[in-house]
C-alpha cells in the first residue's frame, strides 16, 4: 500500500511537473507579427455552399465540403483541377487555390488574372464571365448579372458583357468618381452600389476641388516629390458629393436631385427591390439633422422625406435599409434615437410600424433573414457589453431568443433560409472554435475545435474587472500581471489607451481583446492595463457622446480612476508608471501625461491628434463642432496649450505620410516644445500612413518596448 501511495504521489508530481513545464515558452519580440502558429487557427473561405445545409472551406489548396446532417468531411476539387480548366482562358496558373464565391450547389465563381470565371463541379468545367483591366482598383461585381464596375484613377468603368463602358470621363484629378466619400465616416465603405437585381448602378460623385491641398512627401523617388492630398480640416472647406445612377444598357447617366447646401453629407445609400427608387440618409453638415430621402431612379426627382431624426449633439446614421422579403414595402432601420442602437420597423411612405427592439443595450448589426422573411438574425449585446451574442427576433410579435449559448464574441454566417449558423466565435477561455447551430439554439456540430495556439507559453495572467467613474457609470477594464508573479514585489505598468468613439478595447474574446505584444511585455514584468472609458464604442449615446465638444476631458477623468485604482494595488510601483497610444489614444496618452504631471514617468504617442483643428471635418465636426462654434473646447483639448507641463520621457511616433492624422499635429508639438526649451524623442516611419503595418510593426514593437526597457 505504502508502495503504491509513493507511485500516486510520483504520478501527481509528474503530472505537475509536466504542466508547469509545458508553460514555459517565451513569446519572442520578432515572432509576434510572423509567427502565425501564435494565432488560432481558422478556416479559410467558410461559407454555404447551398440551402441543403452543405457548407465549404478551403484547406490545402483544396476545396472541402461538410454538411449540418453528418460529421464527414469530403475533399471535392483540387487546385490541379482549378488550372486545367482555365488554361483556355489564361497562360497564368493559379498559386493558391482562390477564394470562392457560390453562385448554386453546383456553381461557383472566382477571380484570377483580371478575369471573373465560372466553375461548374459537376461538369468539371471552367468558363469565362467577365473580365477588366490589369490597373483597375475598386473592383465591384455584381453577383445576377455578373458586370463589373471598376475604377482607374479618379474615373468610373463598367465592364458590360465583357465589353469596357465609360461611365465618366473627368479629367480634373480633383473630381472622384466611384470612390468612398466623406472619409469613410457613415458607414461608408465603397463607393459605386448595383442596383437590387444588378440591372443599374449608383455610383459617388466628389468634386474636392474646393478642398485645400494637404503636402505629403514621397521619398522614394531619386528626388523626393510632392504627394498632395485633399485634407478638409474642421471648420473649412469640404468636398461635395452628388450621386449618379448609370444605366449599362443606354449608357446615360442621371444625378439624383439631392439640393442644396452642397456641403452636405449623403449615406447609407439604399436600392428598392423594385429598381424604381434610390434612399438616401442625407445629414447637415453639423451632423445634427438627418433625413432620409426617397429619389425617383429615372428622373432624379426628389420624392419624398420619410422621416427624420434630430439631435443636439450628433446624429450619426451607419446602415442602410433592410427590406423585407415578404413586404417589400417595409425595411428595418436602425438608430440610436432612443439612447441605444435599436431596430425600426417602417413602411416605404415613412409610417413607424414600431421598434422592434429595445432595452439598455446594443444592437450591432443585422446579420440575416429566414426564408420568408419573418424572422431577422441580429448580433447585439443584450447579455452583456463585453460579448457579441446572435438572436433571433420575430418581426411580427417582437419576440427575442438567444442563439448562441456560450458567452463570448460571435461572427456568425447566416444561411439562406435561416435555418443554420456557421458561428465562430471566441472568448477569454476559448481562443477560437467554429460550430453549427440551428435557430433552436442547438449547437449541431463541431467544425473546428479550439486548440489553444498559446498552451505552451508562460503568459501572464489576464483579469477582467469593472471599476466606476466618478459619475457611477461601470467602465470595464483588463488587467494582465506578470509571468511568474509574485504579489510581494513592485511592478512598473504600463496603461494602453484608445479612449475614442468606435472602438472597444476590451471584451470577451481571445485575450480579453487585447493582443500577443501585452503578453509580452507582461512577460518582461510589466503590469498591462487598459480601460475602456466613457466616449468609447458599443456602451450606448449618452456613453459614447460624453465627449461632445470637451475632447480629452470626460476620458482623462475616467482613466484617471484607472490610475486610482492601479495605485491602490500593492503589487504596482506607482513610481513607474507609464501611458501608451496610438491616434486618438495618442491624444490620450499624451494628454494624461502633461494634465498630470508626475504621475507618468513615460508616455509614447503614435499618430497623436495634437489640436483638432487640424483634424478632418468629417470625424472631428462630429464629437468638437468647429473651431469657430466652440472656440473653448478646441482650446482646452489643444495639446499645444500644455507643453509648459512636459516632463519625464516622453516618445511621439509618426507615420511619414500619414493622410488621417497629418504630420502637421506632431510637428507643431515639437515646435512648441523647442520654443519652450522642452526635451523629448520623435521617431518617424517615412514611408507609412496612420499607422505601421506588415513586418514593420515589429520595428514599431521593438522601438515601444526598447523605450519602457530604458526608461521605465
Amino acid at each position: 500500500m505504502e508502495k503504491f501511495n509513493k507511485l500516486c504521489l510520483l504520478t501527481v508530481l509528474l503530472f505537475v511537473t509536466s504542466v508547469l513545464s509545458a508553460q514555459t515558452k517565451q513569446l519572442k519580440l520578432d515572432e509576434l507579427i510572423s509567427n502565425r502558429k501564435l494565432y488560432p487557427t481558422s478556416l479559410n473561405n467558410l461559407q454555404w455552399q447551398d440551402e441543403n445545409g452543405n457548407y465549404t472551406w478551403i484547406a490545402n489548396n483544396k476545396l472541402v465540403k461538410g454538411n449540418v446532417k453528418t460529421t464527414q468531411k469530403d475533399s471535392i476539387l483540387d487546385l490541379e483541377a482549378i488550372n486545367k480548366g482555365i488554361k483556355a482562358f489564361t497562360e497564368k496558373e493559379i498559386k493558391r487555390f482562390p477564394a470562392v464565391n457560390w453562385v448554386n450547389k453546383t456553381n461557383f465563381t472566382f477571380t484570377h488574372s483580371n478575369k471573373l470565371f465560372n466553375y461548374d463541379i459537376v461538369k468539371k468545367e471552367v468558363s469565362e464571365l467577365n473580365k477588366y483591366p490589369e490597373i483597375a482598383e475598386n473592383i465591384d461585381v455584381e453577383p445576377n448579372t455578373y458586370n463589373i464596375a471598376y475604377t482607374i484613377d479618379n474615373n468610373l468603368f463598367v465592364s458590360y458583357r465583357g465589353t469596357e463602358l465609360t461611365v465618366t470621363e473627368d479629367k480634373d484629378k480633383g473630381i472622384v468618381n466611384g470612390q468612398t466619400v466623406h472619409r469613410n465616416e457613415f458607414g461608408i465603405k465603397k463607393g459605386t452600389f448595383w442596383s437590387s437585381k444588378g440591372n443599374l448602378l449608383a455610383y459617388y460623385r466628389m468634386d474636392e476641388t474646393m478642398v485645400t491641398d494637404y503636402p505629403l512627401v514621397d521619398i522614394e523617388p531619386r528626388v523626393a516629390e510632392l504627394k498632395n492630398i485633399k485634407y478638409p480640416m474642421a471648420g473649412m472647406k469640404s468636398h461635395h458629393v452628388m450621386v449618379g445612377i448609370f444605366d449599362p444598357i443606354t449608357q446615360k447617366t442621371v444625378f439624383l436631385k439631392t439640393g442644396e447646401p452642397a456641403e452636405q453629407y449623403l449615406t447609407n445609400i439604399s436600392w428598392s427591390p423594385d429598381e424604381k427608387y434610390v434612399y438616401i440618409a442625407v445629414l447637415n453638415r453639423d451632423q445634427n439633422h438627418m433625413k432620409l430621402n426617397k429619389y425617383d431612379v429615372i428622373s432624379g426627382a426628389f420624392i419624398s422625406t420619410l422621416f427624420e431624426e434630430k439631435n443636439e449633439k450628433y446624429v450619426e446614421p451607419e446602415n442602410g435599409m433592410f427590406f423585407l422579403k415578404s413586404k417589400p414595402n417595409e425595411f428595418l432601420w436602425l438608430s440610436e434615437r432612443d439612447g441605444y442602437n435599436h431596430i425600426y420597423l417602417y413602411n416605404t411612405e415613412g409610417k413607424l410600424i414600431k421598434q422592434l427592439t429595445k432595452g439598455n443595450w446594443m444592437v450591432k448589426d443585422i446579420e440575416g433573414f429566414d426564408a420568408k422573411g419573418n424572422k431577422v438574425f441580429i448580433s447585439a449585446t443584450k447579455e452583456s457589453p463585453l460579448d457579441n451574442d446572435i438572436y433571433v427576433v420575430d418581426i411580427k410579435s417582437s419576440d427575442i431568443k438567444l442563439i448562441t449559448t456560450i458567452k463570448g464574441t460571435h461572427y456568425p454566417t447566416i444561411d439562406k433560409n435561416g435555418n443554420y449558423i456557421l458561428d465562430v466565435f471566441s472568448n477569454t477561455e476559448i481562443s477560437r472554435k467554429t460550430v453549427v447551430i440551428n435557430a433552436e439554439a442547438k449547437t449541431i456540430q463541431t467544425i473546428l475545435e479550439d486548440n489553444n495556439p498559446l498552451k505552451e507559453y508562460n503568459l501572464g495572467e489576464t483579469q477582467m474587472l469593472t471599476i466606476k467613474a466618478k459619475d457611477g457609470t461601470d467602465l470595464y477594464c483588463r488587467l494582465i500581471k506578470p509571468a511568474n508573479f509574485d504579489a510581494g514585489k513592485k511592478y512598473p505598468v504600463i496603461i494602453y489607451v484608445y479612449g475614442g468613439p468606435h472602438a472597444q478595447l476590451v471584451t470577451n474574446s481571445w485575450l480579453g481583446g487585447g493582443n500577443l505584444f501585452f503578453n509580452f511585455l507582461a512577460q518582461q514584468g510589466y503590469v498591462v492595463f487598459t480601460m475602456d472609458n466613457r466616449g468609447s464604442a458599443n456602451r450606448g449615446f449618452a456613453f459614447e457622446s460624453a465627449i461632445h465638444r470637451n475632447c480629452g476631458t470626460n476620458e482623462l477623468a475616467d482613466q484617471m480612476e484607472g490610475v486610482a485604482y492601479l495605485k491602490s494595488l500593492s503589487f504596482i510601483d506607482t513610481e513607474r508608471m507609464g501611458v501608451d497610444g496610438w491616434s486618438y489614444g495618442g491624444f490620450m496618452s499624451i494628454s494624461m501625461k502633461l494634465k498630470n504631471p508626475g504621475v507618468f514617468k513615460v508616455a509614447t504617442a503614435g499618430g497623436p491628434v495634437i489640436d483638432w483643428k487640424w483634424y478632418e471635418i468629417m470625424y472631428g465636426e462630429r464629437y468638437m463642432d468647429t473651431p469657430e462654434q466652440n472656440p473653448e473646447g478646441y482650446k482646452n483639448a489643444s495639446l499645444l496649450n500644455y507643453v509648459d507641463k512636459l516632463e519625464g520621457k516622453l516618445l511621439i511616433i509618426q507615420g511619414g505620410v500619414d493622410n488621417t492624422v497629418v504630420p502637421q499635429h506632431s510637428s507643431s508639438f515639437l515646435k512648441k516644445c523647442i520654443d519652450l526649451g522642452k526635451q523629448l524623442d520623435y521617431f518617424v516611419y517615412p514611408t507609412h500612413e496612420h499607422n505601421v503595418s506588415g513586418m514593420d510593426r515589429t520595428h514599431l514593437y521593438r522601438k515601444i518596448f526598447d523605450y519602457y526597457k530604458q526608461n521605465l
